[in-house]
């Protein structure tokens, strides 16, 4: 057997590999399934180092497809594992019977005694269990050859309880051998897919972009070998359209190809080519051929159902489908549904396929549904010829899908209609053209737009048509922007002449200059200019978008005059927003409501405006709605319903193929305040890893802002403090002025005064607090006074920091901010523990925790209540005069560490650490660190 490479797919199995010992442990023998590239080798690898580094002996057979045919291959293949000493203890015939298995010359089963033969095998296995215990590891046992399952079921019966037996077998394909080598009722474990935020964590090990987990998870379904194959194929795709331009390199292949797959409306196309086809037909190979051609007619449809498949000729689509559905290929739903378990196995389905067989199948399915906008569309997708009429019928079921808010489903027909219209018409094709790039750009689908734009630019198009093209791959790329540079330049020369083309193009770069190069200076200036353009060209909706994004950046800027720009805005004619509600005055109007903490009037607006952009059809207005409608409800406290706004925000990201930095974002933020700092930390990296891929400023600082204060309420006041300098710095770079947009200077004054350094911390909210107290910032105000009350405790004004944080925290109540309330008690409590007043500060603990139960605030519900046992506790004479950051060191040293370990936990220097101890000393009234370890212990 051939030794084969494998990539390390092992992530999110902990549970599993922890599972499989306790039933090894437990029972002697344990079962993992699960389909082809699930992950189940790489358990079995985890399990059998585990055991290794017990000090027992492992033994591995691994067979391949080509061994099952081979009598008796497996069992030569596991006796050529085991030492030679082993096999030197055995009697002759024995060892006569197992030198004849190894002869590769010998023809198969010639003069073989299997008596012998199985003796021997159950002896090799005593002898190795008498000095250690054993692991035999059966992996990929479903290409174990008959006469080795015969051999290995007779040899696993007698041997003695030291011999663990593991088997791994994918559930495609074949009768199943795990019970005739274990026995009935041995405990099975089975491998599901991976999770989203798990396909985010293997790409990443294996230096992909993170910013692809979305749609990754959903085309493979979570199944890491087929993750990483088409993590592959997509990242060289990515690359080659960026690099590309307008036109790009993704999706060609013409609307006949994308639409032949179905089921792929909502998200770009991924190229399955190379190995991720490969891995797609092994996992489809598990299916009958009879199964497969149902398989087929499924994925050529939208919404494929087990009636329409019926009638589209499959009399047995039941039966073939619960072929497949055993196999983990498609789930049928109670309502006939069929949905297939990895989005690229419809793709790799309808790409295998003839074009004769595609074409019968869109034929069957034209007349089997009840759709009359997909029957038009299986229509066009069984004929390849030019045809009048049936483009024009086309175009009105595109036309009819765009009324619907379905832009996505409106490209693709479009582009079927422009492929289907003759020659003699070039005119027409070339509206058609625009219209699909239009639509795919407005439903998010880059791959439709560069291939709608290509069409647009190799034809005789006029500059109008050429702009507006281009800009359909601008508004499709989301938030990454920052590789378009030449598609801008070649719309500003195309726009030329044109005040209302050239004002759309400027908006364009207003928004650019914003996310990706973060300057709202060069974007105020840039929104200015398409305004005036707009209004030159009597373009009221683009003159209405361009004074919004001048007072968003006012905002920014802290420009007094932003908020009359925006009602500016506001007073023009509002009609339905070419470039969406995101960028309408109505939008940024809820915006500065948050911002300002009008949380009810914000709440009321997004919740009329949510119904509306469903309605339209554009993801990214969807999700801005649930963005901030999770903001909103998380800053009144209702982490639950936040947190559901959330997970919908996600989910639709993943769905619609949108930038994922913002939903991580999002995620984190959710998390932080009614789930797990652990959780909320990881989704923080990831929307940092993919706004930094997509040059994405904006959110990138948000990213770093939600780690950093994840890291503060932890207690890792080192980190936190170096996160949220990196967002100062960040926020500095974009000249952000206004403090509410994005409120990291409390928190980094509070990690500073954490860091043991209260002076820089002053230094920052003296600065600040002026800007705020000018502009009209109430709240954030008092979060800066919550550090600044921390500030002074750290310098020894103990009761003037107790009034600041006890007014602060009734002005948060006051102000209906529960969250902001629950952590100025939380400041308090450490303030009055500091100077040894345990019973104000169990008060304050157990306000902050009503405060924090009744939000739904689970992560600072339990900070307030492992904080209680503290406080209660009587401490050492002296510890109460250490400061949170000589606290962490005391702890550190006292529990072992050098100087220059602590050195690197805290990321300060080594002569910062020897300072720092020798205050400690000094305070605790020690001279060693064994003394340091027991006052600490007494504490």
């Amino acid at each position: 057997m051939a030794a084969t490479g494998h990539a390390d797919t092992n992530v999110g199995h902990g549970e599993l590999i922890e599972a499989v010992d306790r039933a090894l442990i437990t029972h002697g023998r344990a079962v993992l399934t699960g389909p082809a590239g699930s992950g189940k080798s790489e358990i079995a690898r985890a399990v059998a180092a585990a055991a290794h580094a017990r000090r027992e002996t492992v033994l591995r057979l691994a067979p391949e497809a080509a061994d099952r045919s081979i009598p008796e291959a497996s069992a030569a293949a596991l006796l050529a594992s085991v030492p030679c000493a082993a096999l030197d203890r055995l009697a002759g015939p024995q060892r006569a019977a197992i030198a004849l298995l190894r002869r590769e010359t010998d023809a198969p089963g010639a003069g073989r005694d299997h008596v012998a033969l199985r003796l021997a095998v159950v002896e090799v296995l005593r002898t190795l269990a008498a000095t250690r215990p054993v692991l035999l590891v059966l992996d990929n046992a479903q290409w174990l050859d008959a006469e080795s399952i015969d051999l290995l079921r007779f040899a696993l019966r007698l041997t003695p309880p030291r011999v663990r037996v593991l088997v791994a077998e994918c559930v495609q394909g074949g009768a199943p051998v795990a019970e005739p080598l274990c026995g009935p009722g041995t405990p099975t474990v089975r491998v599901p897919p991976l999770g989203a935020d798990e396909v985010a964590e293997l790409l990443l090990r294996h230096g992909l972009p993170a910013r692809l987990a979305g749609r990754i998870h959903q085309a493979s379904g979570g199944n890491p070998r087929l993750a990483l194959a088409l993590g592959h194929s997509l990242a060289e795709a990515a690359g080659a359209a960026g690099s590309a331009g307008a036109a790009g390199a993704a999706g060609a292949g013409g609307a006949g190809g994308a639409g032949g797959a179905g089921g792929a409306h909502h998200a770009d196309t991924l190229p399955v080519s190379g190995q991720a086809r490969e891995v797609a037909r092994r996992l489809l190979a598990a299916a009958p051929e009879q199964a497969r051609r149902t398989l087929l007619l499924a994925a050529l449809a939208a919404r494929p159902t087990t009636a329409l498949l019926r009638r589209a000729g499959r009399p047995d689509a039941e039966a073939e489908l619960a072929q497949a559905e055993r196999a983990a290929l498609v789930t049928v739903g109670e309502d006939g549904a069929v949905t297939f378990t990895a989005g690229a196995l419809p793709t790799a389905l309808a790409a295998d396929a003839g074009w004769p067989e595609r074409a019968a199948g869109h034929a069957a399915l034209a007349a089997a549904v009840d759709d009359p906008v997909q029957a038009v569309r299986h229509r066009a997708l069984a004929v390849d010829t030019p045809d009048a009429c049936l483009a024009a019928e086309i175009s009105e079921a595109a036309a009819a899908c765009r009324r619907r808010g379905r832009r996505d489903l409106a490209a693709e027909l479009g582009l079927l209609a422009a492929e289907r219209t003759p020659a003699r018409a070039p005119e027409e094709e070339l509206a058609r053209l625009v219209a699909a790039a239009e639509d795919a750009g407005w439903a998010g689908r880059a791959d439709l737009a560069r291939r709608a734009t290509r069409a647009v630019l190799a034809r005789e198009a006029s500059p109008a048509q050429r702009v507006r093209a281009r800009l359909a791959v601008i508004d499709a790329a989301g938030q990454a922007l920052a590789h378009l540079d030449e598609t801008f330049a070649f719309a500003v020369a195309d726009a030329a002449g044109d005040p209302s083309l050239k004002a759309a193009v400027q908006l364009r770069i207003a928004w650019k200059h914003n996310l990706s190069d973060g300057d709202p200076v060069r974007s105020r200036d840039a929104a200015a200019e398409a305004g005036a353009l707009a209004k030159a060209g009597g373009d009221r909706a683009a003159e209405a978008m361009a004074l919004t994004v001048r007072a968003r950046m006012g905002r920014i800027l802290g420009d007094g005059d932003a908020e009359d720009i925006l009602a500016e805005a506001l007073a023009l004619p509002a009609p339905e927003v070419p470039l969406g509600m995101r960028n309408a005055p109505q939008y940024l109007a809820v915006r500065h409501a948050l911002f300002d903490d009008r949380l009810a009037d914000a709440r009321r607006q997004l919740l009329v405006l949510l119904p509306a952009v469903q309605r339209t059809g554009s993801a990214e207005d969807v999700f801005e709605v649930l963005r901030s409608l999770t903001e909103v409800e998380l800053r009144r406290g209702h982490c639950a319903v936040g947190a559901a706004h959330a997970r919908r925000a996600l989910e639709l990201t993943i769905e619609a193929g949108l930038s994922p930095g913002p939903a991580w974002y999002l995620a984190a933020t959710a998390e932080a305040a009614g789930g797990s700092f652990a959780r909320a930390a990881g989704y923080a990296r990831r929307g940092i890893r993919a706004s930094e891929e997509e040059q994405d400023q904006v959110f990138l600082s948000r990213g770093l802002y939600a780690l950093g204060t994840v890291e503060l309420a932890t207690g890792d006041a080192a980190k936190a403090t170096a996160t949220l300098r990196r967002v100062a710095a960040l926020e500095e770079a974009q000249q952000v002025v206004d403090p509410s947009i994005l409120r990291w200077h409390g928190e980094l004054a509070e990690a500073l005064v954490a860091a043991d350094a209260p002076g820089e911390a002053v230094l920052l909210l003296d600065r600040v607090t002026p800007v705020a107290r000018s502009l009209g910032r109430t709240t954030v105000v008092a979060a800066l006074d919550r550090a600044r009350g921390l500030a002074l405790s750290a310098r020894g004004e103990a009761e003037e920091a107790v009034a600041l944080l006890e007014a602060t925290a009734q002005k948060f109540a006051l102000l209906g901010l529960p969250l902001e309330h629950g952590r100025t008690l939380l400041a308090l409590a450490r303030v009055e523990r500091r100077r040894r007043r345990r019973a104000p500060a169990r008060a304050a603990l157990r306000t902050a925790a009503d405060v924090f139960e009744r939000a739904g605030a689970k992560p600072w519900l339990d900070l307030a209540r492992e904080a209680a046992p503290e406080t209660a506790a009587a401490p050492h004479p002296g510890a109460a005069a250490l400061t949170e950051a000589e606290a962490r060191l005391a702890r550190l040293v006292g529990d072992g560490a050098s100087n220059q370990e602590a050195a690197a936990k805290l990321f300060v220097s080594v002569k910062t650490v020897e300072a720092r101890l020798t205050r400690i000393y000094q305070k605790l009234d020690v001279r060693s660190r064994a003394q340091l370890a027991t006052a600490l212990r007494g504490h």
